[in-house]
């Protein structure tokens, strides 16, 4: 069977993305946020919300058990400056724990002593989606 590891992570984020869609609502706020202190506006796409989870998902599909902490140095970038040189910053963590929370509620993941880890309803939705990629690439 066809599982995460077999398929292109962009391809499998997207598809997973727009199922995720119809089962999670987006937060208010994020339409006045940025993602990290890196950035300088916020996400211009309207779908980010959904594209972060099923990214966030499929972090934890493949290096769970896995905590904010991680996730946010993951989502960081390279923050701009003028005269001296860049520096790496972490993204925002109330992103990442308001997806883990929405997660939790679709109960893809759960939390542990060591962090957050995927769940059987969790790891038989990547693999599905994974297993149609697949599928149709054939």
């Amino acid at each position: 069977m066809t599982n995460v590891y077999d398929v292109k992570a962009s391809d499998l984020v997207n598809a997973a993305a727009s199922k995720l869609k119809g089962m999670m609502k987006k937060p208010d706020y994020l339409n006045y946020v940025k993602s990290g202190a890196d950035k300088e506006r916020t996400p211009a796409d309207p779908d980010f919300w959904y594209v972060r989870n099923a990214s966030i998902l499929r972090q934890i599909y493949l290096n769970g058990p896995i905590g904010i902490s991680r996730l946010r140095t993951r989502y960081g970038g390279r923050k701009q400056h003028v005269i001296h040189a860049q520096h790496h910053r972490k993204a925002g963590g109330s992103i990442i724990s308001d997806s883990f929370k929405e997660l939790e509620a679709l109960k893809f993941i759960k939390k542990t002593k060591e962090g957050r880890v995927i769940t059987p309803t969790g790891k038989s939705f990547l693999d599905k989606i994974s297993s149609d990629l697949a599928r149709a690439k054939i």
